[in-house]
Parts: C-alpha cells; structure tokens; sequence
C-alpha cells in the first residue's frame, strides 16, 4: 500500500458528492469549492461558481503542505477581487516551507463563514485497524490541545457499518452527541469505502445541517486505485511540494492510472550510471539499498516498480521510458541497468519479459554504443522461457547481458554489476 496525498479542494468535493449517501439526509457538505492556478481561465470563474461575487472568501494555498496559517499563508473574509488580488501577489512566488522550497501555483478557494465552536475528527490506518481521532476543540494549536483528542481503534476484521464510536465522544454535551455520533460514523464509512489510509477534518464546524469541513487533509491507498476508478475519476495525485514531475514521472503516472499493475517511477538522478527495472516495491526498497550500501548511492538514477502482472505493452512503455532517458547522455565509464525482483506469485514473466525485450530491440544501438551492461534477475511463472529469451535478444542485439534465476540471490547481480564479484 502506498499512500498518496489529494489536494484539499479533491478531499472536500468527493466528501460533498459522497458522504450524504452515510448521513441518511442527517447532513450535507457544501461544494462550493474552487481550485485557482496560472492555468484557470478567470473570466469563466465566476460563471463556473457564482458565489464567488456573492460572498465573502477564504484562500490558501493546495499543494500537500500543512501549517499554512503559521506561515501567513490564509486569507479570511474578503470580497472576490481583493482575494485575487491576494492569490495574484503570490502565484509562482516561491518559498520554503520547513526545509522544502517550492512554488506557489494552485490556491484554494471558498467562502468564509463566521463560526464559533471548531471541532476535530480523523481516522488513519494501522496495521491492526483504523484509529480514529475526535475533540471538541480543534484548529491550529490542537497539537498543543492533544490532551483533549479522544481516541479508539477499529479492528481490521470489523466491518464500517458495524464500527461503534461513541466512546469518542465523552466530552461531547449531551444535546450533540446523536449528532456527532451521526457524522463521525457516516464519514468513517466514507473514509473506508472510498479507499482512504488518512482523513483529518481539523477543524470542521457544524452550522444547521451543514457539516462544514474547514481544513482537510487526506491520502488515498493507491492499491484501490482500480476498484475506485469511477468514483476517483478525475483525480489527481499531486506531487509532495517542492518537487514538481518529471515529463517521464507525468507519463508513467499517467499509464499506471490506467492499468490495474503498478508502474512506479521517480528520477533520482538523469545522469546517474546504475539504473534500475524492477519487478515489486518490496524488491525495488531492496535493491536500491543495497546500490548505495556498495557506494553507488550518487549514482543511482531512478527509483521504481512494475508489478501487480502489467500486460505486454504497458511493461514495453515503462521499460522504453527508462532505456530513453539513460540513453541520452552518453558516459565514459558505461551504464549499468538492472532488471530484478524477487520470486513472483502471479506475474507472467516471460509476458513481461516480452516488453522489455521489444524496448531493448527498439534501443539497441544506443545501448551499444554507450556501453550498457543488463544485469537480469527474476523468478516466478514462465521464468525458464523469460530468461531464455532474454538471453537470446542479448545475443542477437550485441548488448551485454548477463542473465540469472532463482537460483541465485535476488540482490546478487548488483555486486556483480558494480564491483564484479559476487556479494
């Protein structure tokens, strides 16, 4: 499971589309929520959102970082121009957040509303369940505060619907305990079946049967990323501030929204000489530990997987992606490609194999000419016919291959590759 961050404004309209189908009409989420970047056609904005000149508004940045208050980073209570006017002097204004430096392009935007009485509520994922958080008081010093966070956790055996958390609400006054009992079971529900691993609603008020979530944070589980397609359709997975997408990173993303398999890439470093294939997230942790424990670290140029038994095609775009972009600038001293995993359950290696091969083909003179070394290792379903040919295109192509299977260590061809001998 990896978790992957939304942006604020995604969280608050799925939670307005979504979470009045648990609340039995008890309650609604407002949608009036817009999202402003350099790219957002302004004239429209208002026809799009008309409330946008009829109330008064809040802005803020949305881009996966919090504290945006202790930075003077939220504008409250202002008319629409004077809101804009605000985003305008900080559009692409870069800053640092922590020790992140990024810049600012997308803003959120909604209306203000004079509240009194703010409220804590998240859930978030463990190994064993689901804990959920609730108090009475919340906002920015709820850290300060946390003394006044119930908590309580949910078995992972037990069903949402099932899910008792009154318990949460002892402090909780008697005439809004029903109410709160209502909102923290019904977002729960939505919490668990819209694939969540992290929710925090901090703080949200209540204003008639309006349940008002004013900040949010929230990660979706990415391995429900099939099941969800429907109900995530349209949804984007930003990159963590500070770190804006590769046009490979975009690609590969990209592809991997569009496969039930995992396709996982993050550029470490383009001119770097060990470049890695491999097959599972467990098994790519493991093998770029062990580059940098050999002292390759400054060298390693990406980081990845593909698993999860990705079809032909898809595996030949992710693996022509990498020979592509470990092509373009040649290096004295070689480059060094590793295609491993582990053992798999259920991925057609020699499927998978297949792809790569046709990526080697299509890139075989530049691999040549560049003194590329393929070092394979993997197991799994059809393994014996995957290596075989893998053995054959390196024959056949002039690239230098060395080929491996289960029978040796799954870590093995690193040593191999980058000192020579076995580990």
């Amino acid at each position: 499971m990896a978790q992957r961050g939304i942006r604020e404004v995604d969280a608050k309209l799925l939670m307005a589309r979504f979470l009045p189908e648990y609340g039995a009409g008890r309650f609604t989420v407002p949608d009036r929520v817009a999202l402003v970047t350099p790219d957002t056609d302004r004239a429209s904005l208002p026809h799009r959102h008309p409330w946008l000149l009829q109330d008064r508004l809040v802005v803020k940045p949305d881009q996966l970082f919090g504290k945006r208050g202790k930075h003077n980073l939220i504008a409250l209570d202002m008319p629409y121009q004077e809101a804009f006017a605000w985003i305008d002097e900080r559009m692409n204004r870069r800053v640092t957040i922590g020790r992140v430096e990024g810049r600012l392009t997308h803003f959120l935007v909604e209306p203000f509303v004079p509240h009194f009485g703010e409220h804590y509520l998240a859930f978030k994922a463990e190994r064993d369940g689901d804990t959920a958080y609730f108090s009475m008081h919340g906002g920015i010093a709820i850290e300060e505060r946390w003394h006044s966070v119930r908590s309580l956790t949910v078995p992972v055996e037990t069903p949402a619907a099932q899910a008792d958390l009154t318990p949460l609400l002892v402090d909780a006054p008697d005439e809004d305990v029903d109410r709160f009992a209502a909102f923290a079971h019904a977002l729960y529900r939505f919490y668990v079946d819209l694939g969540f691993s992290y929710l925090e609603l901090n703080p949200f008020v209540v204003a008639g049967t309006d349940i008002l979530p004013l900040d949010v944070v929230a990660r979706l589980d990415d391995a429900e990323q099939f099941q969800q397609m429907e109900r995530w359709s349209g949804l984007e997975f930003p990159a963590p501030f500070g770190r804006e997408l590769t046009r490979e990173e975009a690609f590969i993303q990209a592809l991997d929204e569009k496969t039930g398999a995992s396709l996982k890439l993050t550029v470490l470093n383009p001119r770097g000489r060990v470049w890695t294939m491999i097959a599972g997230g467990g098994a790519s942790v493991i093998y770029a530990d062990t580059v940098v424990d050999l002292g390759f670290g400054a060298e390693l140029a990406n980081y990845g997987e593909y698993s999860g038994d990705p079809n032909t095609q898809d595996t030949y775009l992710y693996a022509r992606t990498i020979l592509d972009m470990m092509t373009r600038e040649p290096d004295p001293r070689g480059k060094y490609l590793l295609i491993g995993g582990g053992i798999a359950n259920f991925t057609d290696v020699a499927s998978t194999f297949t792809g790569i091969i046709q990526a080697i083909e299509e890139y075989q003179e530049r691999l040549r000419d560049q003194n590329v070394s393929i070092f394979v290792r993997r197991g799994g379903p059809n393994y014996k016919i995957g290596l075989e040919n893998m053995r054959k295109i390196g024959q056949t192509t002039g690239v230098a291959m060395d080929v491996y299977g289960p029978e040796t260590h799954m870590t093995e061809i690193v040593s191999l590759a980058l000192t020579g001998s076995a580990s």
